[in-house]
């Protein structure tokens, strides 16, 4: 192994140990709403991941670098999944029309016959 893809191995295995130890000290009620704020910052973690890309000079670098690609994506894509989710917890439920009542048909029709204008038979 080289010193480069050493290096390269060591600060991904301490991203992802720092990244689940401060995700592991958050409470479950502030998880959706500190991700859905931190969505533009899992941007760096893919940056990071290209970083190991463009470093990696053999396969085992490119199977890292990948590895990392692929868990940034999901990273960015499922915070945005969830705040979508979250979002629309928050929306105003439309009102649907009051429902006429029973005797309001009847009534509609009896009116309409009192003022000649319902249909003869």
């Amino acid at each position: 192994m080289t010193t480069a893809l050493l290096t390269d191995i060591t600060i991904f295995v301490l991203a992802l140990l720092v990244g689940f130890e401060v995700i592991s000290k958050v409470p479950a009620t502030l998880h959706t709403p500190l991700m859905s704020a931190a969505n533009s910052i899992h941007g760096i973690i893919l940056a990071g991941a290209m970083l190991i890309a463009a470093t990696a000079n053999n396969a085992l670098g490119y199977v890292l670098a990948f590895v990392a690609a692929a868990f940034a994506a999901m990273n960015v894509v499922g915070g945005y999944v969830v705040t979508g989710r979250m979002l629309k917890m928050f929306r105003r439920r439309t009102v649907p029309p009051p429902a006429s009542q029973p005797g309001q048909a009847a009534a509609d029709g009896q009116t309409a016959a009192a003022n000649g204008s319902g249909s003869r038979a």
